[in-house]
């Protein structure tokens, strides 16, 4: 009889030690793709909503009086907006998310209020396919703060004038408890014509994507390495406590996603090899009468081994389709933000091909071996 009829001879021969050990593969790959699949997700899902926090790097004019400028919340001096456009053009940063803003205060029917041209979202030559994260206003058009537009009752689709400019108001925004109540915003040339600062800005926004992180750099020290040829005008500031909790949660993501993983491998692996053992121990006689009929300890071992690789193979299969199954299931109500992200990856069925019949044949060696190389005369003396 061919080695794989004895396999199989051998499966039906213990149905309930084959399938225990096929459902200990089939729930390590399982949970293996579907926490890998969750943990992308879980990862996107957290990306998107940290970009809530805002852009965390900014950079104004060198000149800037640091005590002016945090308490007016922007800078007085200008720099060229070309700044904004050399940076977007180099890629290979770690920033992406660019914007450039002029901000001014000045009084308008008896109130002061703060004007902030915005420039739409740029991004560098390798982030091009990233979705803005920040609003913008189309050029003639103005966002009008809550409170600003309910004490002089704007709405929606008005026309107001500021220094013989006029901007429809494209949306009245809801109070939110900061100076952005008594803000208009409009598109960056529309306020660099109000306030005559043609091609002129006085700040660039951006968001830091900490990827120097896991290497213990030091944040705005990198950053101002990075940038000191690139803008020798500009003053770079890092809203370090933004940045620390991006890196504190995507750290937080990871260190879980590790401990689960081992902790379910090692679970799984134990109970291969304790399913194996068993095995091997109840058919000790019979591979002691084996041994006796002349088989050698190397084809014993290769039947064993040889079933152990098969439930790999098999476990690997129904495990990975499983798991996949699993997070597409429950991955869109757990984070909606990232469920379009979640999808089958072929690379996973790859590796779970590979390592789950080695992992579930090494976890075997021990016990077949020991069994394959023990004198059949005391296995059948003992028995």
């Amino acid at each position: 009889m061919t080695l794989l009829g004895l396999i199989f001879k051998e499966i039906l021969h213990r149905k309930v030690n084959f399938l225990l050990s096929l459902l200990a593969v089939v729930l390590a790959v399982g949970l293996y793709v579907s926490f890998t699949l969750l943990g992308r997700a879980s990862a996107d899902e957290t990306r998107k909503l940290m970009l809530e926090l805002g852009q965390n790097l900014r950079i104004i004019p060198k000149g800037t009086r640091m005590d002016e400028f945090w308490l007016n919340g922007f800078s007085n001096l200008t720099m060229p907006q070309d700044y904004a456009l050399r940076f977007a053009e180099k890629s290979g940063y770690s920033y992406t998310h660019l914007t450039a803003t002029l901000h001014k205060r000045i009084q308008w029917r008896n109130r002061t209020v703060v004007l902030t041209g915005i420039m739409p979202e740029i991004f560098p030559p390798d982030k091009i396919h990233q979705k803005p994260m920040a609003f913008s206003v189309e050029p003639g058009n103005a966002y009008v703060g809550g409170e600003l537009a309910a004490e002089l009752k704007i709405r929606e689709g008005d026309e107001i004038e500021i220094a013989d400019h006029r901007l429809k108001v494209a949306k009245t925004l809801s109070p939110v408890g900061s100076v952005d109540d008594m803000r208009i915003y409009c598109h960056l040339a529309d306020a660099q014509k109000i306030l005559n600062l043609p091609g002129r800005i006085n700040e660039i926004k951006a968001l830091e994507c900490m990827c120097y992180a896991s290497a213990g750099a030091n944040p705005l020290a990198a950053a101002q390495e990075q940038l000191k040829d690139l803008l020798p005008e500009g003053k770079v500031l890092l809203l370090d406590g933004i940045a620390q909790i991006r890196i504190r949660q995507r750290m937080a993501i990871k260190r879980h996603m590790e401990f689960i993983m081992s902790g379910t491998l090692a679970g799984c692996g134990i109970m291969i090899g304790i399913l194996a053992m068993m095995n091997v121990r109840d058919r000790k006689s019979e591979i002691g009468l084996l041994r006796v009929l002349g088989y050698p300890a190397t084809g014993i071992s290769l039947l064993f081994l040889g079933k152990a690789l098969l439930i790999g193979v098999i476990g690997a299969l129904a495990g990975y389709f499983a798991g996949v199954r699993a997070a597409l299931a429950f991955g869109a109500d757990i984070f909606p933000a990232a469920a379009k992200s979640i999808a089958a990856d072929a690379s996973l069925l790859r590796g779970a091909l590979l390592w789950a019949p080695a992992f579930v044949v090494v976890a075997s060696l021990l016990p077949v071996f020991a069994a394959a190389g023990s004198d059949p005369a005391t296995v059948l003396r003992e028995d």
